[in-house]
């Protein structure tokens, strides 16, 4: 069990990724990184379905593209389908850069014309439909990928609950029942849902 955090966190799926850039900078042997959606969490600051589904969707394309082997880190670009300050795309696309180290205008320039990140993740002017895209960069290969999260529906009771909390009317028994009943859907969608084509479905393009 995870301190701090909900025991599930360390349940849910691993993202395994190889960074030429880490392993040469010593930042991490061999240049792995095993991600969890505990690190998502901790980007992120918070737990929720768009966090969680974002998670899921960097580890499908990523799977798609490298069926074989760990995906290169680095060698991803990744485009939004929306503008980055629409809904919660923003959200998605920061989880997305830690998964691909794609990074967008304010990322990492390169060395000698090496291990650039700037400029991978890229959004849409305006709305493109719901498909986030990922490219590799040496063969080309893409994928598109969809996020639904309508077939792991919360607790009808949310609304009122949230609606007590925002309204500081609370009791100690409401924000009990809306954490668990917020952290339960999320748990479903990582430990149940992960692997469901219905919330998570890829396409090759």
């Amino acid at each position: 069990m995870l301190v701090n955090f909900p025991d599930f966190y360390d349940q849910a799926p691993v993202v395994r990724t190889h960074d030429p850039f880490a392993a040469m900078l010593g930042a991490a042997h061999g240049g792995v990184f095993e991600y969890r959606y505990l690190d998502a969490v901790r980007l992120a600051g918070h737990s929720c379905p768009t966090v969680a589904g974002a998670f899921l969707v960097g580890r499908a394309a990523l799977a798609a593209l490298y069926p074989d082997e760990p995906a290169e880190r680095g060698a991803i670009a990744v485009h939004m389908p929306a503008p980055e300050d629409e809904g919660t795309t923003g959200v998605m696309a920061q989880v997305l850069t830690l998964l691909t180290g794609a990074a967008a205008e304010n990322g990492f320039h390169g060395i000698q014309g090496r291990f650039r990140r700037k400029g991978l993740l890229s959004f849409a002017e305006r709305r493109e439909g719901d498909a986030i895209t990922f490219k590799r960069l040496d063969s080309g290969a893409s994928v598109a990928v969809k996020l639904d999260v309508s077939s792991v529906p919360g607790d009808p009771a949310q609304g009122l609950r949230l609606m007590a909390i925002l309204q500081d009317r609370a009791d100690d028994t409401q924000r009990s029942a809306f954490a668990d009943a917020w952290q339960d859907r999320v748990r479903r969608l990582l430990l149940e849902f992960a692997d469901d084509p219905r919330v998570v479905s890829v396409a090759h393009i």
